[in-house]
């Protein structure tokens, strides 16, 4: 008879956020096989998503941006479907779910489009939960360049200079928050998953 999966009493939601370059699915496997190997259920998934809406959106951005009110329309009905059909059945269940961006990015990405960041936000909670804990994978934007360079690619529209530094901004402007951790991905690989997983494990022992 196989081992019953570990359950956590309301369920854990991990969301990791960050300019381009930290590093961030990176950090979502490792912390999502970590999790796994420990017995939990988890998911891993990100935003915008793959289907119906996130995938136009992940398409504009090679293609040509969406004017700024489609953009945000498509962001938000993607993200409501995520809320829908994994964030709270898993929560539900006790599962633990990972998250690459969330809707931190839509303001620090909207925001810098011209839409009021306080306004984005009080929107996005009003149909969007919060995390359980939020991992900001903070970086300088002259590193983030450098990194998009070394893989080969060209910066798309969501990936220039001013552009990056802005979001990185409004990043750490969640910093304060009780649920939120920033770590510094200017370091070795190893090391930034050993950090993120000390935080999870320290919210995991909270919630028991």
């Amino acid at each position: 008879m196989a081992d019953k999966l570990k359950q956590i009493k309301g369920g854990l939601f991990i969301v990791l956020e960050g300019i381009d370059g930290t590093g961030k699915s990176t950090q979502c496997q490792l912390l999502y096989k970590k999790l796994a190997s420990l017995g939990y259920t988890v998911h891993l998934d990100k935003e915008p998503s793959d289907k119906k809406y996130g995938a136009i959106v992940r398409q504009s951005a090679e293609t040509g941006r969406l004017s700024p009110e489609q953009e945000l329309e498509y962001f938000h009905l993607d993200r409501k479907m995520h809320v829908k059909e994994l964030i709270e059945p898993a929560k539900q269940a006790g599962e633990i779910v990972i998250l690459d961006r969330y809707y931190f990015s839509t303001i620090a990405y909207q925001g810098q489009r011209g839409f009021d960041p306080e306004e984005l936000l009080k929107v996005n909670e009003s149909f969007a939960p919060s995390p359980d804990l939020l991992i900001i994978l903070d970086l300088p934007v002259e590193i983030s360049l450098k990194r998009i360079g070394s893989r080969g690619d060209t910066a798309n529209e969501f990936e220039q200079g001013d552009a990056l530094q802005y979001c990185r901004d409004t990043y750490l402007s969640f910093s304060d928050r009780e649920y939120a951790r920033v770590i510094s991905s200017d370091q070795e690989i190893g090391l930034i998953h050993d950090q993120i997983t000390q935080y999870v494990l320290a919210k995991m022992e909270s919630a028991t």
